[in-house]
């Protein structure tokens, strides 16, 4: 209803990873006025949230949108996409692995034409962040993830790892840098690094539990954006300056669809009026799919953990790569909620090894079925539909090589057997089945507003964050990667945000 207007300077979309950093740099200028648009409740006081151990209780619970996925002819159709509907956004609901990009991550970016996202031009973000990110504290360091760090280190002949961030790597084997705070296993999140010091300040507003659900357009300029309260009460919020949209990879492109902006003929189709014909919104969904390989233990594993994947190996398989090429999370758990549905049973006690793919070869999509910005949009990631099957082969080399790891002392003597897929499945064939149907994600959906040159026409926005065609708009957050990075991707969104909120120091 537009009797309710309330204006700012800015307007973020979003109080998630990349939000909280644009909210809190812009105003730290006392003369610059910001409202955040959140679609759900505060972080502070909740221990469900701030406690990072208790991560894998958050998912599909009342802070996840939990998005399904399409029917995936050679992948795992039910996986579901934990997207965090709480202030902090994704940081307040996964793991915190925080992983500087590689260079040649961001020197990708720039030769995708992302002018100005070279490595060199984007290493000095990373030293503004104001997360706490330290290594996987000596208390927290489980036993038997230690001895997985060992194996794998002789196993393969990889280097020890202290600090993933100390310097770029190709391959190598490690307990992960984390934003964490170890004395009492609090997130160092987005929103408790960037929001919580400076709820007081005077010009933010953080709207909560409020859902922006299109942007308000004068022309082609952004002017605001409309939204709905809790209890049902719509507004028009107002930027003076700009529309900062940060929703994430999957309500951003959802966001300028149901605003009319996005492939012409899509929107059409479901009778959405066309206010900027733009075909790369929802194109170039990206993701980290990973498979699992589960063994039972000979007891139960000791509790001392940071999240219960603290440790990890990179390895590079081909020397032509520019990074790693294939990763792996340990799990001090036995992860096996998709193999159950191809009848395995859960062991009592077990671990689980992950491999995972850095750099994806298969594209995907993301669209509208429905004119109701309420329907969830459908998320087609395409898994393992790359034309020379590199997705596909990299899991069965990535399961070959686990069961390489877990021969070798002194990882070995705390296996009892092999749960999943069992010794049993030998061939390439019978390893890639297996690997495909178990597949699941670590929720790093990225792409879908991707950033590139002029001249590019699935661009979204250009290197200055600003939506190609429109006035008073950017975004900020995973959906403007041109390519996934190798590495989980939370120090990325952070680091967008922090390069975004200097794009607009020289119009704050």
């Amino acid at each position: 209803m537009t009797d309710h207007i309330h204006e700012y300077d800015y307007v973020v979309v979003g109080g998630g990873t990349a939000g909280s950093v644009i909210a809190s740099r812009l105003t730290e200028d006392p003369g610059v006025t910001v409202a955040v648009i959140e679609g759900g409740p505060s972080d502070v006081g909740r221990d469900d949230v701030l406690t990072l151990r208790r991560w894998m209780g958050l998912l599909g619970g009342e802070l996840d949108y939990d998005y399904p996925t399409t029917e995936q002819p050679r992948g795992n159709s039910h996986i579901r996409h934990s997207r965090a509907r709480v202030l902090g956004g994704c940081s307040s609901h996964n793991t915190l692995i925080a992983f500087k990009p590689l260079p040649s991550d961001w020197d990708e970016w720039a030769g995708a034409g992302a002018e100005g996202w070279d490595a060199a031009a984007m290493d000095p973000y990373f030293h503004k962040l104001r997360n706490n990110i330290v290594p996987v504290d000596e208390a927290d360091r489980n036993a038997i993830a230690r001895d997985f760090v060992d194996a794998a280190r002789t196993a393969l002949e990889v280097p020890r790892i202290e600090s993933f961030n100390a310097q770029p790597f190709h391959e190598g084997v490690g307990f992960f840098d984390l934003a964490y705070h170890p004395e009492n296993n609090k997130r160092s999140s987005a929103s408790v690094a960037y929001l919580h010091p400076f709820l007081d300040r005077p010009n933010l507003h953080i709207a909560l539990e409020t859902w922006a659900y299109r942007l308000e357009l004068d022309g082609t300029r952004a002017t605001g954006v409309h939204v709905r309260a809790k209890d049902g009460e719509e507004r028009t919020v107002r930027a003076r300056r700009e529309v900062l949209v940060c929703a994430g990879a999957v309500d951003t492109p959802r966001l300028l669809m149901h605003s009319g902006i996005g492939p012409r003929a899509d929107l059409e189709k479901l009778g959405i009026p066309v206010v900027h014909d733009l075909p790369g919104v929802g194109e170039n969904l990206l993701d980290h799919p990973e498979s699992v390989i589960v063994w039972e233990t000979h007891g139960p594993i000791p509790e001392n953990s940071a999240m219960d994947s603290d440790a990890g190996l990179f390895v590079r398989r081909d020397p032509a790569s520019a990074g790693p090429d294939l990763m792996f999370h340990f799990y001090q758990i036995p992860f096996t909620d998709n193999p159950e549905r191809l009848g395995y049973e859960r062991p009592a006690h077990g671990v689980s090894m992950t491999p995972n793919i850095p750099k994806p070869r298969s594209r995907g999509r993301l669209y509208l079925t429905s004119a109701d910005p309420e329907v969830k949009p459908a998320l087609d990631f395409r898994y393992f539909t790359d034309e020379d099957d590199y997705d596909g082969r990299t899991l069965v080399d990535g399961i070959r090589i686990a069961r390489e790891i877990a021969k070798r002392e002194p990882l070995a003597g705390w296996l009892k057997r092999e749960v999943c897929p069992g010794p049993e499945v030998k061939s390439d064939e019978e390893i890639s089945e297996y690997a495909r149907k178990v597949a699941h994600t670590v929720y790093h959906p990225a792409g879908t507003c991707r950033m590139g040159a002029a001249d590019d026409e699935l661009a979204v926005v250009g290197p200055d964050l600003k939506i190609r065609g429109l006035t008073g708009v950017r975004i900020a957050d995973a959906s403007v990667f041109p390519t996934m990075t190798a590495v989980n991707p939370m120090i990325t969104v952070l680091m967008v945000g922090e390069k975004c909120a200097d794009l607009l120091g020289g119009n704050a």
